[in-house]
């Protein structure tokens, strides 16, 4: 392709990112307040100890949820996404991608049913009903993040926007109810945890009706991507090498590389690092608990919140940048793929100082107008969880970049051993104020995080590299010699 064409091809990728992500950005922003919303209603309407508790039951869920599905979210958002790119069939991503979450969703009830004793009395109380609404939970959200996976990777960002604020409102439509006379009771809060991700699965037929609805083969995949899809490319414009007589064959090959153990390889990777991001997230919450308290773990779950809502508004960020990475970098497109980078660290930055700002100015106002008088916060705790906060998304920016890379082995590296650090300082009495050593033992990790992901970033982009799956050597021997013969 020429240059100047590919300069407005990228021009057009780059501007067809940005609406995607603006679009998307709404969405999340809007889930993020209706979310702060369930929680600021809930601690108004129990008290300290029930709570805790719910904080910790919502802990616990998104622990698993995060570690258990988000590895084949992200598996279906990288590659969909890098099957659409060079014109292959999506179906066969999707089938082997429904195997592993299916098989996950399985074995996690049969260990959660097995232990279901020591995690219903020393994590919930002896709360039963909270033990089986988190079960309820994390196998409902198990469908949702499988649906979220898809729609991100063929570009369904309208219907994507529509399960998350769907899932919002049924959540904090029950603490709603309990403000205002309906219902009554810690349980009533609760079950709008497992009610989000039932409801909003209301919305993933029509993802998935509009995409293979009428199909008569797997080649119809590709059809459908040449009608237009926004944010999709068609079949002959997917590779500047490949001819329009060639999509066949490619396609097929494209199609026998991904195996089950190929998405098992990048589902466990993902693994290891949602894993840690969770310890990062929860570590503090869980050990609080079982040392002070139920009361002591739901103020640091508030001060906390400050890194929480942000992230779950980022993952907005996220679930468009790691396809648009991956495309430009299955292009070889270094120059855009950094730029891309650096404008969304740049406006995580500026987002950061805005909210420490905040915490500087007025934060233990803030956060008492937000969660009640129940608890006094600590202007410091919260100024060092915003800048944690910045560090922290920042990392996970660069973290995208890593898997469009096919840097995955060593980003989970960096992710485990910078949560293992997280979890020995919080556990070692350095600091004898147990609250003191969470904050800032989540400064210290967000930042160790971000130097060693941004170390990673620094390696140099080929367009081989993005096509190669960490753990196969015959696959990286064969990727190497195909790109030599391209260039």
């Amino acid at each position: 392709m020429p240059r100047v064409g590919r300069r407005v091809q990228a021009t057009d990728e780059a501007r067809s990112y940005g609406r995607r992500a603006s679009l998307l950005s709404i969405g999340v922003g809007v889930t993020g307040l209706i979310t702060y919303l369930y929680f600021a209603i809930a601690s108004h309407e129990l008290s300290k100890d029930q709570y805790g508790e719910v904080a910790v039951l919502w802990s616990a869920v998104f622990i698993v949820v995060s570690v258990l599905q988000r590895p084949v979210e992200q598996l279906l958002s990288r590659t969909v996404s890098e099957n659409l790119a060079d014109g292959t069939p999506i179906r066969h991503t999707v089938r082997i991608a429904a195997t592993i979450q299916l098989s996950v969703a399985v074995a996690f009830d049969v260990v959660a049913i097995a232990l279901r004793t020591p995690i219903q009395d020393h994590l919930l109380h002896g709360n039963s009903t909270l033990y089986w609404i988190g079960v309820a939970a994390i196998t409902a959200y198990g469908a949702s993040y499988f649906a979220r996976g898809f729609l991100a990777g063929s570009h369904r960002l309208t219907i994507y926007a529509l399960l998350i604020i769907c899932e919002s409102v049924a959540r904090t439509a029950f603490p709603a109810a309990v403000a205002i006379g309906i219902a009554s009771g810690q349980t009533a809060v609760a079950l709008g945890i497992v009610a989000a991700p039932t409801l909003s699965l209301m919305v993933v037929p029509f993802a998935f009706l509009r995409r293979f609805g009428g199909d008569a083969s797997a080649g119809a995949d590709v059809g459908d991507a040449s009608k237009g899809t926004p944010g999709e490319r068609r079949p002959e414009e997917a590779s500047p090498a490949a001819a329009p007589g060639d999509t066949a064959p490619a396609t097929a090959a494209a199609t026998n590389e991904f195996t089950l153990a190929r998405g098992g390889r990048f589902a466990a990777g993902v693994f290891l690092i949602m894993l840690s991001e969770q310890t990062f997230m929860n570590a503090g919450i869980i050990v609080t608990n079982a040392t002070t308290g139920a009361a002591a773990a739901g103020y640091i779950f508030n001060v906390l919140m400050i890194a929480r809502a942000p992230l779950q508004l980022f993952q907005a960020v996220q679930t468009s940048l790691l396809p648009h990475l991956t495309r430009l970098g299955y292009q070889g497109n270094e120059e855009d793929f950094r730029a891309s980078v650096r404008v969304t660290i740049l406006a995580v930055i500026g987002f950061a100082a805005v909210v420490a700002l905040a915490m500087l100015v007025a934060g233990p106002h803030i956060m008492q107008i937000a969660f009640g008088k129940k608890h006094s916060y600590q202007r410091s705790d919260l100024l060092i969880v915003s800048i944690g906060m910045g560090l922290y998304l920042s990392a996970a920016t660069l973290n995208q970049a890593a898997l469009a890379k096919g840097q995955l082995r060593r980003a989970s590296f960096c992710w485990m051993a910078c949560a293992v650090a997280f979890v020995i300082w919080i556990l070692v009495p350095i600091l004898s104020d147990e609250l003191n050593r969470v904050v800032y033992g989540y400064l210290g990790a967000a930042a160790l995080l971000c130097s060693l992901l941004y170390w990673l970033y620094r390696q140099p982009l080929t367009k081989r590299e993005a096509r190669i799956e960490p753990g196969s050597t015959e696959e990286m021997e064969l990727q190497l010699a195909s790109g030599d013969e391209a260039g």
